[in-house]
């Protein structure tokens, strides 16, 4: 059985993960009509495969609409970086799995400072209470 490499909220294996790492979590908002989104999934698993230090979860904002909080999804694949609790990034990007790589590295590689005016719930919490 091959190890999970993206989570989705409520998965037993992601709660016991969660409560593991504090590592960054990877948390892409999407939604199961969204053809990108389809096409982009298979990308974020393949990325994660290849960072198996941090949590990749994948979000659909219409089945779980409280990880977002007051927040909204405009444009997809909307993704979220997480470190320790606070949001490193936060925002939509262009459906090419190079640029959240490198968006992961740069973060990776030094301090990083939290994003300041999002009502968006600290995730990691959020996911654990979520059964």
């Amino acid at each position: 059985m091959q190890p999970i490499s993206v989570y989705l909220p409520g998965m037993p294996a992601l709660h016991a993960r969660l409560a593991q790492t504090h590592e960054f979590i990877v948390a892409c908002y999407c939604a199961a009509w969204c053809d990108t989104c389809t096409i982009y999934r298979e990308r974020f698993e393949a990325l994660a495969c290849e960072h198996r230090q941090h949590i990749f979860v994948w979000i659909d904002i219409e089945d779980d609409p409280a990880l977002l909080g007051d927040e909204d999804v405009e444009n997809f694949p909307t993704l979220l970086i997480e470190r320790s609790g606070q949001a490193l990034f936060f925002g939509t990007m262009l459906p090419h799995i190079q640029q959240l790589e490198r968006l992961i590295s740069s973060l990776a590689s030094g301090p990083s400072a939290p994003i300041s005016g999002t009502t968006l719930p600290v995730l990691r919490e959020a996911l654990l209470q979520r059964q």
